[in-house]
C-alpha cells in the first residue's frame, strides 16, 4: 500500500503545468533542434511572439521587413546548413507573402516548416479581418500543409511536419495555427515523427536496376555523367567523386548541382544548360550513355526534347518516382537516395580510361574560349563586364566563398564564372526563378554559416525587389558582402529582345536610385566602380569588411551571356554569339 502511494505521489510530482499553444510551438522547435526563425509579426500570430519573448535565450529571432524576405531567408539558412529552415508569418497578407518563396522551396527542393497565424476558429469562413484559405493557396506547392483547430494536435503536427520536410525529395511544409488554439492550454509531451503510414521517403534501389546500370557504363564508349541538386541533397559528394574517377567518366553540373563536383577536378567539363559551357551542352547529343543523378531533366538544361540525347542510353538516379520517366524516357531507372545508389552501384563497374572522349570536350573548351571567354574577361571595349567582376570575385576567394545569386543575366555569368570548389556554395533560384531571392537568402545563408565568406552578386532589378532588407542587415550586422552588377536593363530581357524580337527594348530600361546613399542610409559602407583598373582593389576592400559592405559595379549596358541555346531549340543548336 506504502508503495502504492508513493509511486502515485512521484506521477503527482513530475506532472508538469499545463502551457499554451504558442509555448508549445516554441518547444516544439526547440525539440528539432531550431535556433534560428525568420519573421514578421502580426495579429493573428501575436500570441505566439509573445511566448517568443521569453525563448531568447534558445531561440534566435530575425525580423526581416517582408515576409517574402524571412521565407527567401529561410532558404538560404536552410540550403547551406542542410537543416529544415523556418519562418512565421500572421494570416492574410502576411501569409500571402510567403507564398512564392514556398513555391521557389517546392521546387527547388528546400526543407522549410512555416508557421502562420490564423483568425480564430469561429471565424473562419466569414472573411474575418485578415482571413484567407492558406492551406488551399499553398496546397499546390507544399509538400504537407495542415490547419491546426485543436490545442493537443499541436507536438504530433510539427514532429509530422518536420519529418516530412527533411525526408525523401526535402520541400516546404505550411503550418496554420488558430488564435484560439495560441491561447488555449495542454500538458505538452514530444515525440520526434520516425514513420508515417503509406509515405516511403527512401525507396531502396533493386539489385536488378544497378545491374542493368553497371552493364549499360562497363560497356560504354562515351559515358556522360550529369549531376544535379539531389548530389548535394543527399550528401553524396564524396560518392559522386569515386564513382566518376573509377570508371574515367565526363562530369556536368546542372545549376542547382554547382558545388556538388568540384570545378577544379579533371573529369569536370561544365554546366550544362541554356547558358551552359559549349562542350557539355552538344556533348549531350553525342555520348552513347548518360547517367543522370539527383536532376529532373528541367526545360533549362534539355532544350527541345524531341532532340535530346535521343543517342544515348539514359539511366536515372532519381529519388522522386515522379520525375523518373516525366522529361526523358530511361533505359534504367534506379530510384533511389543518389548516395546510396552511387554506394552500391560503385563497386560493380569497372576501373576504365575515356581519355579521347575526355578530350572532345576540351577541344569544346578551347572553341568556347576563342569565341567567348576570351573576350568575355577581357574586353576591349573598356567598359566593364559581369564575367570580368565574376571572375575577379573567384580568383579573389580562391573559389570558396558561398555565393548566392538572383535571376538573369548575373545568375548565369556567375554560374559561368565562379569557379566553386567548396561543396554547398551556390545557393540560387532554379526552377521557379525568383527575382529579389538573393539579398534575403544571402543573410540566411551568413547566419548559417558565420564563418565563411558570403556573397550576394545580384542585378539592379532584383536588387530593389527586396532591397527594404537592408534594413534586417543593418539591425543584425549581418556580414553579407552584396555586389550589385548595375546595367540599367533588365538584362536576361532585354537580352531577348535584342536576340529575337528587333531590339524592341520594351519596359526593360530602368532609371535606378543612388545606390550608394541607399546603403549609407542602411549604415551598410558601400563603394562605386566604374573603370576595370579600381576593380581588383575594391573587391579586395569589400572582403576585407568585417561587416556588411555594398559594392556596386556599373556594367556595359548591352551585354550579352553567351553562349545560349533559344528556348525550345535542340542543346546542339548553341549560338556561341
Amino acid at each position: 500500500m506504502q508503495t502504492l502511494q508513493a509511486k502515485s505521489d512521484k506521477e503527482t510530482s513530475v506532472k508538469q503545468d499545463p502551457i499554451s499553444g504558442s509555448e508549445a510551438v516554441l518547444r516544439c522547435l526547440i525539440e528539432e533542434g531550431v535556433e534560428t526563425i525568420f519573421g514578421y509579426p502580426g495579429g493573428a500570430i501575436m500570441p505566439i511572439y509573445d511566448a517568443l519573448y521569453g525563448y531568447a535565450d534558445k531561440l534566435t529571432h530575425i525580423l526581416v521587413r517582408h515576409e517574402q524576405g524571412a521565407i527567401h531567408a529561410a532558404q538560404g539558412y536552410s540550403r547551406v546548413t542542410g537543416r529544415v529552415g523556418v519562418c512565421f508569418a500572421t494570416s492574410g497578407p502576411g501569409a500571402t507573402n510567403l507564398i512564392t518563396g514556398i513555391a521557389d522551396a517546392q521546387i527547388d527542393s528546400t526543407p522549410l516548416v512555416c508557421v502562420t497565424g490564423q483568425v480564430a476558429s469561429p471565424l473562419l469562413g466569414t472573411d474575418a479581418f485578415q482571413e484567407t484559405d492558406v492551406i488551399g493557396i499553398s496546397m499546390p506547392v507544399t509538400k504537407w500543409n495542415y490547419q491546426i483547430t485543436n490545442v493537443d494536435e499541436i507536438p504530433a503536427v510539427f514532429a509530422k511536419a518536420f519529418f516530412i520536410a527533411k525526408s525523401g525529395r526535402p520541400g516546404p511544409v505550411l503550418i496554420d495555427i488558430t488564435k484560439d488554439v495560441q491561447n488555449a492550454m495542454m500538458q505538452f509531451s514530444y515525440k520526434k515523427c520516425e514513420k508515417i503510414r503509406s509515405y516511403a521517403p527512401y525507396p531502396k534501389p533493386t539489385q536488378q536496376s544497378l545491374q542493368d546500370a553497371a552493364e549499360l557504363i562497363n560497356t560504354a564508349k562515351k559515358p556522360y555523367i550529369l549531376v544535379g541538386h539531389g548530389i548535394l541533397l543527399s550528401g553524396a559528394q564524396k560518392e559522386i567523386v569515386e564513382f566518376a574517377e573509377k570508371a574515367h567518366i565526363p562530369v556536368a553540373s546542372t545549376l542547382m548541382g554547382l558545388s556538388a563536383f568540384p570545378t577544379d577536378h579533371p573529369l569536370y567539363v561544365g554546366y550544362l544548360g541554356m547558358h551552359g559551357n559549349y562542350g557539355p551542352n552538344i556533348k549531350t547529343n553525342e555520348c552513347d550513355v548518360l547517367i543522370a543523378i539527383g536532376m529532373r531533366f528541367d526545360d533549362r538544361v534539355t532544350g527541345n526534347l524531341k532532340t535530346y540525347a535521343r543517342q544515348a542510353k539514359v539511366i536515372h538516379i532519381e529519388i522522386d518516382p515522379a520525375e523518373i520517366d516525366k522529361n526523358v524516357k530511361t533505359a534504367v531507372a534506379i530510384n533511389s537516395d543518389a548516395k546510396e545508389a552511387l554506394h552500391e552501384l560503385t563497386p560493380l563497374i569497372k576501373k576504365q580510361s575515356h581519355t579521347e572522349w575526355l578530350q572532345e570536350f576540351r577541344d569544346c573548351d578551347k572553341i568556347e574560349h576563342d569565341k567567348v571567354i576570351q573576350h568575355a574577361l577581357h574586353p576591349e571595349t573598356g567598359k566593364l563586364k559581369m564575367s570580368e567582376v565574376v571572375n575577379v570575385i573567384s580568383e579573389m576567394t580562391n573559389g570558396e566563398a558561398i555565393v548566392v545569386t538572383d535571376v538573369g543575366q548575373h545568375q548565369m555569368a556567375t554560374s559561368r564564372y565562379y569557379k566553386f570548389k567548396v561543396t554547398d556554395s551556390n545557393v540560387t533560384s532554379g526552377g521557379l526563378g525568383t527575382m529579389g531571392f538573393a539579398l534575403p537568402a544571402s543573410m540566411g545563408a551568413k547566419l548559417g554559416k558565420p564563418d565563411r565568406q558570403v556573397i550576394a552578386v545580384i542585378g539592379d532589378g532584383g536588387y530593389q525587389m527586396t532591397v527594404q532588407e537592408l534594413g534586417t542587415i543593418m539591425q543584425y550586422n549581418i556580414g553579407v558582402k552584396i555586389v550589385v552588377l548595375n546595367n540599367s536593363f533588365l538584362g536576361m530581357v532585354r537580352q531577348w529582345q535584342q536576340l529575337f524580337h528587333e531590339k524592341r527594348y520594351s519596359f526593360t530600361e530602368m532609371t535606378n536610385p543612388n545606390f550608394i546613399k541607399l546603403a549609407e542610409a542602411y549604415s551598410i559602407p558601400a563603394e562605386k566602380v566604374e573603370q576595370c583598373e579600381n576593380l581588383k582593389a575594391a573587391v579586395q576592400k569589400m572582403l576585407d569588411a568585417k561587416g556588411p559592405y555594398f559594392m556596386e559595379v556599373i556594367v556595359e549596358t548591352e551585354e550579352n551571356v553567351f553562349p545560349m541555346v533559344p528556348a525550345g531549340a535542340s542543346v546542339t543548336d548553341i549560338r556561341l554569339e
